[in-house]
């Protein structure tokens, strides 16, 4: 079978969870034999060879402003997958909904992943917020198949659109071997000396409330608490100078947090595999890979208390509300008091990833898809 992935900035995986998602998925459908291709993004991917992996690279350019980056992408894409004669055509993200009817009118079929609510991120507002609601309903109409990776999204598509979806999460991989500590020293951390926070930092991921309440924490350690932890921040995102700026400026006068920017490969799963657990206040109701990828590295969750976030982590997470008794600051005091509490979550977090979100029963899932739809 044919397949292409459009909408992501390409693999290997540079940027979020959607890229993530697609090296993951594209190297295990090669491997089984199916023809696949994914549209890489310049210059935001600077992967420049034809293939990886098995899997074959189109490099194609964007426009780059926020608002029309990845839909400019999308449809250059698009018109250059009508030459391929893709049996599947896969889109990440909501927004290229409507450009979805191009490879349609050509025979191919068309998947949507609809991802969570893309338009209420706080990146967005005027035209852009617009148009990604409007989308959701597009997807809902046009897609041959919609994509919901969390019951929440499922539901709500139901109710909003009448509309029904496949329901496949995102998987993750198990690491249990040390992937070494290079990367460590490069920032001066000690395994198990440090929380971690990974994600694009944007401001509704919540890498300002995660620093600022582990200020709170450390002001309320102890004058005798010799070595306190530290809080990796690992991420970045274009568009976001103003924020990111904030971010800096909270970091720059607090020596325990440790901005890296972007990390990948081996360096991701080093600081990933030797962290103390993920901190994970996402306000977008949806299964981000991130967190998946933390709990096969075997790190307790430590997570927004939300019934979406529970659905994904279960008894791998230590849960906190954002005010009240229960905020960030004080769970971590908890913790802090009383390790035991970490360690026992950390023997489920490996253990929900082999039963609940294994990459290679996710493959199976899309190919089962697949097969209906060419039927």
């Amino acid at each position: 079978m044919k397949i292409a992935f459009i909408g992501s900035r390409g693999i290997p995986r540079c940027y979020s969870g959607f890229e993530t998602f697609v090296e993951e998925l594209s190297v295990r459908l090669a491997e089984r034999g199916h023809t696949v291709t994914v549209y890489n993004r310049i210059p935001f991917n600077t992967y420049r060879k034809k293939e990886f992996k098995g899997v074959r690279i189109v490099h194609l350019p964007t426009i780059l402003l926020k608002s029309t980056d990845t839909l400019f992408h999308s449809l250059i894409c698009s018109i250059h997958a009508l030459f391929g004669r893709y049996d599947m055509i896969y889109y990440c993200g909501v927004g290229s909904s409507l450009i979805s009817i191009l490879p349609q009118l050509f025979g191919s079929r068309v998947i949507i992943n609809v991802d969570g609510a893309d338009w209420a991120r706080e990146k967005w507002s005027g035209l852009g917020r617009w148009w990604l609601r409007k989308s959701e309903s597009w997807a809902a109409r046009l897609g041959d198949s919609v994509i919901a990776d969390h019951p929440v999204i499922s539901k709500r598509y139901q109710e909003l659109y009448g509309a029904s979806t496949d329901l496949i999460p995102y998987g993750a991989n198990i690491v249990e071997e040390d992937p070494g500590r290079d990367v460590l020293e490069k920032w001066s951390l000690s395994s198990n000396g440090y929380y971690i926070y990974v994600s694009r930092l944007t401001p509704e991921n919540g890498a300002d409330h995660v620093m600022e309440e582990f200020q709170c924490f450390l002001n309320d350690l102890t004058p005798s608490a010799s070595s306190p932890p530290q809080l990796v921040v690992v991420g970045d995102a274009p568009y976001q100078d103003e924020f990111l700026q904030k971010l800096r400026s909270i970091a720059a006068k607090t020596p325990e947090i440790v901005m890296t920017g972007y990390v990948f490969g081996d360096g991701y799963a080093q600081l990933s595999y030797h962290a103390r657990g993920f901190i994970y206040p996402t306000r977008i109701d949806a299964t981000r890979p991130v967190v998946l990828d933390q709990m096969g590295f075997g790190n307790p969750i430590i997570s927004r208390d939300t019934e979406a976030n529970r659905w994904v982590v279960g008894d791998a997470g230590v849960y906190f509300d954002f005010q009240g008794e229960r905020n960030l600051a004080a769970t971590l005091r908890v913790l802090e008091e009383d390790q035991t509490v970490l360690r026992k979550v950390q023997l489920e977090s490996r253990e929900r990833i082999r039963n609940q979100f294994d990459w290679e029963v996710v493959t199976n899932q899309y190919e089962d898809l697949f097969r209906k739809l060419s039927e």
